[in-house]
C-alpha cells in the first residue's frame, strides 16, 4: 500500500512480459558446414571444466564427421577467450597439436563468422519468437 495525495493521478499497472532469455551457443564449423553445435543451459556458465569438455566433444565430432581433418590439422578461431580458458587452450594445443587463428577483439576486419555463420543464422531465425531452448535446438 502506498500513501498519496487525494488529487494525485491513479498509478498505472504495466503489463509484465517475459524477457528475452539468452542462451550461449557454441558453434564449430568449417567450409563444409557445422561440425558441432553446443548449447549451454541458461543457469550455467562457461568455466574451465565446461570449456575442456566442449573441446573433447569437438574432437569426437571431428573424428565422426571429418575423419581426415585430425590428421591434416585443426585450426581454431577463438572469440572472447577468458583467462581460465587460456591455460586449457595451451594444454589442448600441446596435446593435440591444434593451431589457433588469432583475431584481435577490436579489429576493423570482420571475422569469418560474421559472413558465413551469423548472416545465414539471422536470415533463418529472423523474427522468430522461440518459447524455450528446445525450439532453438529443433530448428
Amino acid at each position: 500500500m502506498t500513501w498519496k495525495h487525494p488529487s494525485s493521478p491513479v498509478t498505472k499497472k504495466f503489463k509484465v512480459q517475459r524477457s528475452a532469455a539468452k542462451v550461449i551457443e557454441t558453434v564449430f564449423w568449417d567450409a563444409k558446414g557445422e561440425i558441432l553445435l553446443n548449447i549451454l543451459p541458461q543457469d550455467k556458465c562457461v568455466n574451465a571444466a565446461k570449456y575442456s569438455s566442449t573441446l573433447g566433444c569437438l574432437r569426437d565430432a571431428i573424428r565422426c564427421k571429418r575423419p581426415g581433418l585430425l590428421r591434416r590439422g585443426v585450426v581454431l578461431q577463438h572469440d572472447k577467450a577468458t583467462p581460465q580458458s587460456a591455460r586449457l587452450k595451451l594444454q589442448w594445443l600441446q596435446r593435440y597439436v591444434w593451431e589457433i587463428l588469432h583475431h584481435p577483439a577490436h579489429s576493423p576486419d570482420l571475422p569469418p563468422s560474421d559472413f558465413f555463420l551469423f548472416a545465414p543464422l539471422n536470415r533463418h531465425l529472423g523474427g522468430m519468437a522461440l518459447e524455450n531452448e528446445g525450439d532453438l535446438i529443433g530448428d
